[in-house]
């Protein structure tokens, strides 16, 4: 099969990968302001604005100040990560992670029905417990369902193990807002302190999340 050809150009636009990505992280860092951060955790919010197009995200973004050396510590132990959706498991560059970390979704796994049925809760939400057996110092990425940050909070409220780090960003408008009001106010509410980072109200996503997780998978930008 011959090789397509380019068709003739009629709009002006930057096409260079690399000039793409380096021109879009200037227009976030002129646009947007980091004041509020930690100081290092400007990588990471300019990947999340990068993600999600949106520079005023930064204004509702709230970062433990342990996160970013707590997940790159943990991830650069070889920790893995554990995903409430493919979409966010997709999303993770694989070149960024630092020790072939392994990157698991469990929202198929023949499980998760029946215990979605018993339990009269979302797949999203059984899936989670799954994760117990790789709970203890894993990377947590929540970028979908409210359900699975709530059942998640749930179980360490009840005892089970405790991540190194949380990334609680789930997008919607039932519960969104209020899973990760209850993520922020852990440690407050449950005196169990483990870092994180969420954004308020409905925003979140999958592309977002797994924009936070390459960011800390690498300190390179």
């Amino acid at each position: 099969m011959n090789a397509p050809g380019r068709p003739r150009r009629h709009y002006d636009y930057v096409d260079n990968g690399p000039d793409i990505y380096l021109d879009s992280f200037a227009t976030i860092r002129r646009e947007a302001r980091f004041d509020g951060l930690p100081a290092d955790a400007e990588r990471l919010a300019v990947r999340m604005v990068h993600g999600s197009g949106q520079v005023d995200l930064v204004d509702d973004l709230v970062v433990h100040p342990r996160l970013v050396t707590a997940a790159r510590q943990a991830l650069e132990a070889g920790a893995p990560i554990l995903c409430d959706a493919t979409m966010v498991a997709s999303g993770v560059t694989a070149s960024r992670l630092p020790a072939g970390n392994d990157v698991l979704c469990y929202l198929h796994d023949s499980r998760v029905r029946p215990l979605a049925r018993a339990w009269s809760t979302t797949r999203s939400a059984a899936a989670v417990s799954l994760w117990e057996p790789r709970l203890d110092g894993a990377v947590v990425a929540i970028g979908n369902a409210p359900t699975a940050l709530f059942h998640l909070l749930e179980m360490l409220i009840d005892g089970a193990p405790r991540p190194a780090a949380i990334l609680g960003c789930p997008v919607g408008f039932i519960g969104a807002a209020e899973s990760k009001e209850a993520l922020a106010r852990l440690a407050a509410d449950h005196g169990i302190d483990i870092p994180y980072v969420t954004v308020r109200g409905r925003r979140g996503g999958s592309a977002m999340t797994s924009s936070a997780l390459n960011a800390l998978a690498q300190e390179e930008e």
